[in-house]
């Protein structure tokens, strides 16, 4: 067995998550960190796995992408060292009328900052762009993101939150 990520995308379905899940569960291959979402009619779901090689997985996975809805990518993976995170969780949440460059811009500053972005989710509900991300800071980072971030949220014209990620919601 090896680590292995896992990307299925397409079409949304009733069923997709149920259909990998299966797959996986048939090779053996046991489920250790995974994503799913439906972005816009579209499923999305990357994950990460103990399984067998990845011809074997391709193979298995091949019924559920033969009909063009679906497409699966599986490539073998170091495994994590199991390290200690390096930084103080946060989460960055973002706010406004929808603008060109938004992620650009306050993940650059995160990044400028020694912070490294954990997950990011954003939505667009009509003219409301919705942005949350979790990130890792470097100890005594935060005021000084903070200050930054208000600066790209003035020339944006958007609002953004900078506050410390409850432990037990992580």
């Amino acid at each position: 067995m090896q680590e292995l990520a896992i990307t299925v995308i397409g079409h949304d379905r009733p069923g997709i998550v149920a259909d990998v899940a299966g797959v996986l569960a048939g090779l053996g291959a046991n489920l250790t960190d995974s994503t799913m979402t439906r972005l816009r009619g579209h499923f999305a779901m990357t994950l990460v796995c103990n399984g067998p090689a990845p011809d074997a997985v391709e193979a298995a996975l091949t019924p559920l992408t033969t009909d063009g809805q679906l497409l699966a990518t599986v490539r073998a993976v170091e495994p994590d060292t199991g390290g200690v995170p390096r930084g103080e969780p946060y989460l960055v949440s973002v706010h406004g009328a929808d603008r060109l460059g938004i992620v650009a811009a306050v993940t650059r500053v995160v990044e400028e900052e020694g912070g490294n972005v954990t997950d990011l989710t954003t939505r667009l509900t009509g003219p409301l762009y919705l942005l949350i991300a979790e990130v890792d800071l470097p100890p005594a980072a935060a005021d000084r993101l903070a200050e930054r971030l208000r600066e790209v949220a003035k020339t944006l014209d958007v609002e953004v939150t900078l506050r410390r990620a409850e432990s037990d919601l992580l």
